[in-house]
C-alpha cells in the first residue's frame, strides 16, 4: 500500500465510518480495487501520478458495469485533506445507488 492508501485505511478500516465495513486490495477481476464497501456497492480509487486517464477511464467503466459505484481521488487530496475525502465517501456510502425500480406486475410495456 501506498501512504496515501495506509492514511485512508485508517479511517476506513474496522467499521470506522460510520459502521460502514471496508475492504482494501480486494478483487474485482481482472481488477484489485483499493478499497471497497460491499454494502454500499462503493469502489474507492486512490490515483497517484502513474494513473492514466484513460486507463482509469476503461476500469471505471469496467466496474460500473459491474454494478459498483466508482470514486477516485488524487493521492495529494487524501495526504492534505484526508478529513474531507472521509467526508464525500461518507456521502457516498450513505446516498442509494440510482436504480430503476422495477414497475408492478402488469404496468409498462
Amino acid at each position: 500500500m501506498t501512504y496515501a492508501e495506509r492514511r485512508l485505511w485508517q479511517y476506513l478500516r474496522a467499521g470506522r465510518l460510520e459502521g460502514m465495513k471496508f475492504r482494501r486490495q480486494h478483487p474485482v477481476p481482472p481488477y484489485i480495487v483499493d478499497f471497497c464497501c460491499v454494502e454500499a456497492g462503493l469502489v474507492v480509487e486512490l490515483d497517484g501520478s502513474q494513473h492514466s486517464p484513460a486507463a482509469d477511464a476503461a476500469r471505471t467503466r469496467y466496474l460500473q458495469s459491474q454494478g459498483w459505484r466508482v470514486v477516485r481521488f488524487w493521492d495529494n487530496d487524501v495526504l492534505r485533506e484526508v478529513e474531507v475525502v472521509v467526508a464525500m465517501i461518507w456521502d457516498f456510502t450513505s446516498r442509494p445507488a440510482l436504480s430503476p425500480t422495477p414497475l408492478p406486475p402488469g404496468e409498462g410495456l
